[in-house]
């Protein structure tokens, strides 16, 4: 074990990929603005020749993220779907994926509309059930697409079960571990090849950027990843960088306090009688309550769905009377926000597959901040009187 993992998450979030300016003694990495860089002689620059290729500071936040990870590797990127699409971008022509049936809308989208229709096959089925998707890899198969928990239905995949099918037929496992970020669940270490997050979510923290990144050990494939990028440029700005290397100091701390009140909060609405379902790994109730134990073992993260017993017309007043959970799309911020997914996340869900999984007029998707909990269970029942 190397010194950087043999540091706790909490230390690796304040210290990793942050070093003191050697000109000046900043404490802060400087956001390195510039486009290109003077060479010493032509054809031999001091690191890079221009940022596309690389940053200081964009250097800085991937050493950052990789520590988080306990990986040799990170890609940041522009977006989570940047991201995701660098992926893709990086397999054998003809290859199939088989991916997470209630996958986030945008990867879904991504898959189904763009890149199907350049000869890669993509497969969507459960993959709780791992016998089935023992029977269903082949050698083709060059990815197994993980996302646990699952957005928004909170389905839960069993990282190691996976892991271990796939390298039977030498297929990759790339886990979506946006939802929990790394400060509560570590893919790499339960066997995967990849982790890939939306860094907008969780890592960033406030609503107030927009990144992806992806973590591997894989030496190969972050070559791969990086010549991706560098062709097709979807870098995220010095700025940006800069912004996520700050938040990533509170990590820890605010995943400590988005888990507490999301169970806070999921126990009070599972107590409260007004909804049909209440939906949170850390629920006893939650049928792989077990996996979440053992998969997630720092929290359970502040994301919650729940089914009103309304129809979509008191589903929307709910919704309009909320004073403290702001109506949006996104999650992972330090505010309190709601969702309805069948018609803002996973609009784009082709309908009938909407109504297999329950992604209908009645579900909600809580993503639960950092306020004070009381205040939070205070605004929904406010709400539900309304």
């Amino acid at each position: 074990m190397s010194a950087k993992d043999a540091q706790s998450l909490e230390t690796v979030c304040v210290h990793a990929g942050v070093k003191p300016d050697p000109q000046n003694g900043a404490i802060m990495t400087p956001i390195f603005q510039t486009s290109t860089y003077v060479q010493p002689s032509p054809g031999k620059p001091l690191t890079w020749d221009y940022s596309r290729g690389g940053n200081p500071t964009r250097a800085a936040l991937e050493t950052s993220l990789a520590a988080l990870e306990r990986a040799r590797h990170a890609v940041s990127y522009a977006s989570g779907l940047a991201a995701e699409q660098s992926i893709i971008q990086a397999l054998e022509p003809g290859a199939r994926v088989i991916v997470s049936e209630d996958v986030y809308g945008g990867s879904g989208r991504l898959f189904r509309r763009l890149f199907a229709r350049y000869g890669l096959q993509f497969d969507f089925m459960d993959l709780r059930d791992l016998d089935a998707v023992a029977a269903a890899v082949d050698a083709k198969t060059q990815l197994i697409w993980v996302e646990t928990p699952t957005n928004p239905l909170l389905r839960l995949v069993d990282i190691a079960g996976i892991s271990a099918i796939a390298k039977k037929v030498g297929a990759k496992v790339v886990v979506d571990n946006t939802f929990c970020s790394p400060i509560l669940q570590q893919p790499l270490a339960l066997g995967a090849d990849v982790v890939v997050h939306s860094t907008t979510k969780y890592i960033g923290g406030h609503s107030d950027l927009i990144g992806g990144a992806v973590m591997t050990n894989d030496d190969e494939l972050a070559e791969k990843l990086r010549f991706v990028q560098f062709a097709a440029g979807a870098v995220n700005s010095p700025f940006e960088c800069f912004m996520l290397l700050r938040s990533i100091k509170t990590l820890a701390l605010r995943m400590e306090r988005h888990s507490a009140n999301a169970l806070a909060l999921a126990r009070a609405l599972e107590d409260s009688g007004e909804f049909s379902s209440v939906i949170y790994p850390g629920l006893e109730s939650h049928p792989q309550h077990a996996l979440a134990r053992r998969q997630m073992p720092n929290g359970y993260s502040g994301m919650i769905g729940v089914y009103l017993k309304r129809d979509m017309e008191g589903v929307s007043r709910f919704l309009t009377h909320l004073r403290v959970f702001a109506l949006a799309e996104s999650l992972g911020g330090v505010e309190s926000l709601a969702n309805h997914p069948e018609v803002m996340t996973h609009a784009s869900v082709p309908p009938e597959l909407r109504q297999k999984l329950g992604i209908n007029a009645q579900l909600v998707r809580f993503s639960v901040g950092i306020e004070n909990v009381k205040d939070l269970i205070e605004d929904i029942r406010q709400a539900l009187r309304r």
